[in-house]
């Protein structure tokens, strides 16, 4: 049995580590301040990433509603599948530090006083925390459990100017570098099937994220979602979108060179079904992972295996 599992996972998953961290079962509650992005208002770029619809929050709450209601619908939906459930209070939408200092303060410190809230996570850009915001999230994480999950997509220069990310590699590594100095736990977006990324690229971007401080990883696939410059690209001109057996052999290799003290937040992509328009196997989330676990018993192999490769 893997060394961070209690069941027949090969790899750290996120629910194994809050069971152990917090005695609880803990899930996430995704929240929208109604804020925008620098690749979005043309502070860095404009458009955004081409692959992007609604800032990457499909799930979250309702940004026209406050807070606080939109904390308590999702947390009560969550609750019939979770009974007596901690939970993690969600900043998902857009650039969640891409506002001023007192605007994300009043945010921040509200949720955090939310009945058995037990920890914050946000998600933004590493280009879009300023100095004064960073050290805030210093002050912060000695007052909850403080994830920051950052957006890097990709290591390869040519695939992040092709899909609009508008950062550079090296602000990313700064980021994380800035993030860790002052204690901060960092959590890694990756997404695997980016037009004309070979998988040995896709490893790469694993292998050179192995070698960073980092605490966690987010693996997805690429979605095709209606109404996106994605979307458009790939209706004139089609690339190869990977299959579910090339994801997730994909998956199993990028695993085995992660080191097995990173945890492995999500593992698959879960867009909406009426909103996908390729491939159409990702919306069988379950089935996804389950094929990766039965390829890894098959293959015999866990996380960690390859990191001194």
């Amino acid at each position: 049995m893997f060394k961070y599992s209690d069941s027949n996972k090969r790899y750290y998953t996120l629910d194994y580590f809050y069971k152990h961290k917090f005695n609880s079962k803990v899930f996430k509650v995704s929240l929208d301040m109604g804020l925008t992005c620098p690749n979005i208002d043309g502070t860095v770029g404009i458009g955004g990433c081409i692959y992007c619809k609604n800032g990457s929050g499909d799930f979250a709450g309702d940004r026209k509603k406050p807070l606080k209601e939109q904390f308590d619908e999702i947390k009560n939906m969550m609750l019939k599948k979770w009974p007596n459930s901690k939970y993690i209070a969600y900043f998902q939408s857009n650039t969640n530090t891409y506002a001023p200092l007192d605007f994300l303060k009043k945010n921040f410190e509200e949720v955090i006083k939310y009945e058995n809230v037990v920890g914050l996570s946000i998600g933004t850009r590493p280009d879009s925390i300023k100095p004064e915001v960073m050290d805030y999230l210093e002050d912060l994480s000695k007052k909850t459990y403080l994830t920051v999950e950052l957006g890097l997509q990709t290591i390869h220069d040519k695939t992040s100017k092709f899909i609009n990310r508008c950062h550079t590699l090296e602000c990313f590594k700064d980021c994380v570098k800035e993030l860790r100095k002052r204690g901060i736990n960092v959590v890694v977006h990756i997404i695997n099937g980016l037009p004309y990324e070979t998988k040995e690229m896709m490893i790469e971007t694993v292998k050179y994220l192995n070698k960073l401080d980092i605490q966690g990883i987010k693996i997805h696939m690429l979605s095709i979602v209606k109404d996106t410059k994605l979307n458009i690209i790939y209706e004139e001109k089609p690339f190869h979108i990977l299959t579910k057996e090339e994801y997730v052999d994909i998956v199993c290799e990028q695993l085995e060179y992660l080191r097995e003290d990173i945890v492995i937040n999500r593992i698959t992509g879960d867009p909406k079904r009426e909103d996908l328009v390729e491939p159409d196997w990702l919306v069988k989330k379950f089935c996804v992972m389950n094929d990766i676990d039965k390829e890894m018993k098959k293959r015999d192999i866990y996380q960690g295996d390859k990191t001194s490769s």
